[in-house]
């Protein structure tokens, strides 16, 4: 097997394992008010598992391959990386408030620091840029969109429910909070 596959590869399992440290880190929060996921995680990580699988297999052939494997991959590895640093950053600017599901816990706060003064998901665009690295490294064009369209649907269906949900709980002051920042991308979207 070629060595930046396996580079690749592993980055992604550590990635992988990373968020899970994280998911079971935060499933021990006790002090959670209400749930209002409604599937949005379990999708979102179909979308993803669907990306993975795609991207991978067309990798794997010959069809759409990018004859710059060098270059992608050293292109993609500082992609990844840097959505690694903003999906930490995010995690740590939210700290308690940082939750897996859609949820309220106690004495809830909306956070409008760091990347969250001018974006309302930046842990999400993180991972988008996570995943878009570990694409761009993999040197196939098809493989990117692959995943990019497949974790791309599953994002906007949780971000459409934890918007809604945080409406639902936080009323005008996250609707003021909308209109002064964008989703994912400063002044576009």
């Amino acid at each position: 097997m070629n060595i930046k596959l396996i580079m690749i590869l592993s980055f992604t399992y550590l990635y992988g394992f990373f968020e899970i440290f994280m998911s079971v880190k935060q499933i021990r929060k006790r002090n959670i008010v209400k749930k209002g996921d409604r599937l949005s995680i379990w999708i979102l990580t179909l979308f993803i598992a669907i990306g993975y699988s795609l991207s991978f297999y067309i990798a794997s052939t010959k069809t759409g391959r990018i004859y710059h494997w060098n270059m992608l991959f050293i292109i993609g590895a500082v992609i990844a990386i840097s959505g690694l640093i903003i999906r930490i950053n995010s995690i740590l600017t939210l700290k308690q408030q940082f939750t897996y599901t859609v949820t309220k816990i106690e004495n809830h706060e909306l956070i409008e620091t760091g990347l969250y003064k001018v974006i309302r998901h930046p842990g999400y665009l993180g991972q988008l840029i996570i995943f878009l690295g570990i694409t761009v490294s993999l040197s196939n064009w098809i493989s990117i969109l692959s995943m990019m369209i497949s974790v791309l649907i599953g994002y906007i269906y949780r971000i459409k429910t934890e918007e809604k949900f945080m409406i639902e709980q936080l009323g005008d002051k996250y609707i003021d909070y909308q209109k002064r920042t964008k989703r994912l991308i400063p002044s576009i979207y």
